[in-house]
């Protein structure tokens, strides 16, 4: 989240942009203004709701505020790595919140550490601050000759003395939008962030662009050359909230598409439909308009348990899908019913869910999912799993159907994915297909090994 909102409260407005912006990281948030060249930051581990109270969020004084919540995938968890990261500079204060992955980190920060820069962070962004904070000439100088260097995904909200930027990288791989807000500007990853601050969508930031908001207003340059789209398909499937705009189309109604693609690809003769909630109801529902199967809930999700800084015991730990999803055992019992979910990724919640519907009465279970077999890892941001971890990387089909003790099992193809989305390109596929959009020399190296990755940087 970035913002100018001149007169007005900037920090309140981005905490609760940040509010809506939740779905997108529960690690950690935090917030840094810019009031007249002072900078002022708070962040902690946790929700927003957690990280901020009145107290702290008075200090955040300042027109001009960027926010962040985070999803760790360089860099681990820790308070050590949230964001905004913030510096002093020559040219006054210097902070950046990061949306992304850089896969050339290990030789970016490299270089800085041979420049004599001393780092604090596991995270790319720090690299990227530091790289801004090195190189001459005015901000929106420093920040194309970034664009050059960083490799992957990244979309920015950049604070400095007076402006804040937003920065997308040229495959636009994630979202960044910019919105209007009586009299200033927002800048946010999705569109829903905008509604909840009154704001207005103005439109997409595009691949390669650098948006500035100041005193002046509003000002745009291309800051590199636009490489092909590749929109993270995985945005449309999961990440994205519901009531957000991709493209000039809503979410849930791209979800449901998915799932009228899936109904039509693999029918199947069932008595109800009964989504994975939160994030397969859409991809339900469209499932059962198209194959006119009722439509009904399942699995009551408790809504309180998320991600947590507390361990559970090892038996919870096991037993961990009977802490988020609770069968409703009246509307399974003596029924063939399909669950729709909209990804399987490591394939450790489907079969307990399988298992749950059977034991509260259900016949057969047949599981659809709402998009491709997730088969290689991503690299640009989204932390799916390593290599080894993903089920659909090392087993058919049919393997997993048994593993998760399922009656059929079946995923929507490709073909039918770019259906609902309404095209044939602009989007990043290579969960599914293995073909990343970087040159494949960079690939060879993201394969290695951790221990590989840092010899071949650092040297044996």
């Amino acid at each position: 989240m970035g913002i100018h909102a001149p007169g007005k409260d900037a920090a309140r407005l981005t905490f609760f942009a940040l509010h809506a912006l939740q779905h997108r990281g529960q690690e950690a948030a935090g917030i840094a203004t810019s009031d007249h060249g002072i900078v002022n930051i708070h962040k902690g581990q946790g929700l927003v709701s957690s990280v901020f109270n009145e107290a702290n969020l008075s200090t955040l004084t300042g027109d001009f505020a960027i926010g962040h919540t985070r999803y760790s995938t360089t860099g681990g968890p820790g308070l050590r790595n949230a964001q905004p990261q913030v510096i002093e500079t020559l040219d006054g204060p210097l902070g950046l919140a990061h949306n992304g992955n850089l896969i050339n980190a290990p030789q970016l920060r490299r270089e800085l550490l041979e420049r004599g820069t001393g780092l604090q962070t596991s995270s790319d962004t720090e690299i990227m601050v530091h790289m801004l904070a090195g190189t001459g000439g005015d901000w929106l100088t420093r920040i194309k000759v970034l664009m050059s260097r960083a490799e992957g995904a990244f979309a920015l909200t950049i604070l400095t003395r007076d402006a804040v930027y937003g920065v997308r990288d040229p495959w636009g791989f994630r979202p960044l939008v910019i919105g209007e807000i009586d009299g200033g500007h927002v800048l946010a990853s999705e569109t829903c962030a905008f509604s909840t601050i009154g704001a207005r969508l103005v439109r997409e930031v595009e691949p390669g662009e650098i948006v500035k908001l100041s005193a002046d207003g509003v000002r745009v340059e291309q800051g590199a050359v636009p490489k092909k789209r590749a929109f993270c398909t995985f945005e449309q499937i999961y990440f994205s909230r519901p009531d957000s705009v991709h493209g000039g189309n809503l979410v849930h109604s791209t979800r449901q598409r998915l799932g009228r693609e899936l109904a039509r690809e693999s029918p199947v003769e069932a008595d109800l439909v009964v989504p994975v909630p939160d994030s397969g109801t859409p991809h339900a529902v469209g499932f059962a308009q198209e194959s006119g199967i009722p439509y009904t809930e399942g699995l009551i999700k408790n809504r309180y348990v998320g991600r947590t800084f507390i361990e559970p015991t090892q038996r919870l730990r096991e037993a961990g899908v009977a802490m988020k999803f609770n069968p409703l055992g009246d509307n399974l019992f003596g029924k063939r019913v399909v669950m729709v979910d909209d990804s399987i990724v490591r394939g450790t919640t489907s079969g307990p869910l399988v298992a749950m519907m059977r034991e509260a009465g259900a016949t057969e279970v047949h599981v659809r999912v709402a998009c491709p077999a997730i088969t290689d890892p991503c690299y640009m941001g989204v932390d799916m799993a390593s290599p080894d971890e993903l089920i659909a990387g090392h087993r058919t089909v049919e393997e997993i159907r048994r593993h998760i003790g399922a009656d059929s099992l079946a995923f929507l193809s490709i073909d039918a994915l770019m259906r609902a989305l309404e095209t044939d390109e602009g989007y990043c596929n290579a969960c599914f297909t293995g073909d990343y959009p970087f040159e494949s020399e960079r690939f060879v190296q993201l394969r290695l090994s951790p221990k590989e990755q840092f010899a071949r940087v650092w040297g044996d």
